[in-house]
């Protein structure tokens, strides 16, 4: 039992460690010791000696106004960078969507039960949807998870279906909306996951064939307007085609 119970208690640790870092966001990039405490709920005697720990690995740093970011993140960054960064090239692709129907642009990975934003370009609206890079959102719903979802088997939908608000009977409508994605080549949604959004998603596809990623334009849906769905189509299917001419490659995308 003693070693079940180390183990249980070391992972314990871990995840209080990645819940105090996790507290730091671009909004809240120096976080106090009292706000630790109360968004973890946890004994401030267990905080302070978590932090101190984080602190000796140089995760975190002690200013007077609380604890930031740490030196030793940044070679974390730098291989982070190294491995996920998108090539410039199909950067200034994903900038020109932005630019020429002003609304956010995603790139999306599946990653098991979860999708994944790997990139991204912000509407310049004020009005805009916004998802950061690393965000996993559910597969349940939306355009993206219909794309990535094409050739999925019947175990990963009833899996993916469990965890949506409809239950295991979902899984007939991921079917059927995987399958549509597949024939038409793309997938559109309006409000399935956040009432008043919706996205046109396309695949980009892997040198086997297979889907390796979403590419989708989303926004409000009184901007997205059926009427624009076809030209919005045209234009991800033109992208996403140069973009897996460039040879689009990520550590989360299956190998063929």
């Amino acid at each position: 039992m003693e070693p079940e119970q180390a183990s249980g208690s070391g992972v314990r640790s871990v995840r209080r460690a990645l819940d105090i870092l996790s507290l730091l966001t671009e909004e809240q990039p120096v976080v106090p010791l009292r706000t630790v405490v109360e968004a973890t709920g946890l004994p401030k005697t267990t905080v302070v000696r978590l932090v101190q720990t984080l602190e000796q690995y140089g995760l975190l740093w002690a200013t007077e106004a609380g604890y930031m970011a740490g030196p030793g993140l940044w070679r974390w960054a730098y291989l982070a960078a190294s491995s996920w960064q998108l090539p410039p090239e199909t950067v200034d692709l994903l900038r020109g969507l932005v630019a020429r129907h002003g609304e956010t642009v995603n790139l999306m990975i599946r990653r098991d039960v979860q999708r994944v934003c790997v990139a991204q370009q912000e509407s310049p609206r004020p009005l805009r949807h916004v998802v950061r890079i690393g965000d996993e959102l559910p597969l349940w719903a939306g355009a993206s998870s219909k794309v990535l979802l094409s050739g999925a088997d019947d175990a990963l939908l009833s899996r993916i279906a469990l965890l949506s608000p409809h239950g295991e009977g979902h899984a007939a409508q991921l079917r059927a909306w995987s399958d549509e994605a597949e024939r038409a080549g793309f997938a559109v949604s309006h409000g399935e996951r956040e009432s008043g959004l919706t996205a046109v998603a396309v695949p980009i596809r892997a040198a086997g064939g297979g889907v390796a990623a979403s590419l989708s334009l989303s926004g409000p849906s009184s901007r997205m307007t059926d009427d624009l769905i076809a030209c919005f189509t045209a234009d991800l299917l033109d992208v996403s085609a140069r973009i897996a001419a460039e040879g689009f490659d990520h550590p989360l995308v299956p190998r063929s």
